[in-house]
């Protein structure tokens, strides 16, 4: 696979999403993005708006999550939260999957409640976060194609707070195979090295959620790799 450092910047979403964040961390955090040349800064939707105005003028964009980590919580929540979202400067939307209306099997309610945030979203990329560490294979077909037929961007694999979460290849192929060729997958989930990276990139992601020492430290691998070469 033919990666170079540049291309690499443009698939990791940095994130900072432990729940002492402070704000100071936010904005240094957006200053290494937008000063390292990364694509995207993921936090919650509280701290959309330092990051926004640390971006502003940046490529860069910021992606705001909603529902998160659990998705438990009511439709109209999760669309006020994507609203507040978009109006303080988010660039994409990562959202998490109703898995109790899920694993109800009310698949109607759940495919609305996507619905109801790509409307919210007002044409801003949404992932729909399905939680793939607790589903079994054929949930995790079904969150897949729930999550593109209510409309949304990408399927992304975990919130990284559920036991074990581990972005798996068999995992991210499954979801390609689901999805076909079109849609975005955000693996998410101890994605730390650059060989990592190459496994899910060739199982079907397309984009992958880390901690910025972890970007990093596949940004190195890939300079040492070109060095092998």
């Amino acid at each position: 696979m033919n990666l170079t450092t540049e291309r690499i910047k443009g698939m990791l979403d940095v994130a900072l999403l432990k729940p002492t964040g402070t704000e100071a961390e936010i904005r240094t955090l957006a200053e290494v993005v937008r000063d390292e040349r990364f694509s995207f800064v993921c936090v919650y939707t509280l701290h959309t708006r330092p990051a926004s105005e640390v971006l502003r003028g940046s490529p860069a964009k910021v992606v705001s999550c909603v529902g998160f980590p659990t998705g438990a919580v009511a439709t109209e929540v999760k669309v006020l939260e994507t609203g507040r979202a978009v109006a303080d400067g988010a660039g994409e939307i990562d959202m998490v999957l109703n898995l109790g209306w899920f694993m109800a099997g009310d698949l109607s309610r759940a495919g609305d409640d996507i619905r109801a945030v790509v409307r919210a979203a007002a044409g801003r990329p949404v992932k729909v976060i399905i939680e793939t560490p607790l589903l079994n294979r054929q949930q995790k077909v079904d969150a897949s194609k729930l999550a593109q037929d209510a409309g949304a961007s990408f399927v992304k694999t975990c919130t990284g707070t559920t036991p074990d979460p581990v972005a798996l290849y068999e995992d991210v192929r499954l979801i390609r195979q689901t999805v076909g060729p079109s849609m975005g997958i955000k693996a998410s989930g101890r994605v730390g090295s650059y060989f990592r990276l190459v496994s899910l990139l060739e199982a079907g992601a397309t984009r992958v959620g880390l901690v910025l020492e972890q970007a990093r430290e596949i940004l190195r691998g890939c300079e040492e790799e070109k060095r092998r070469a």
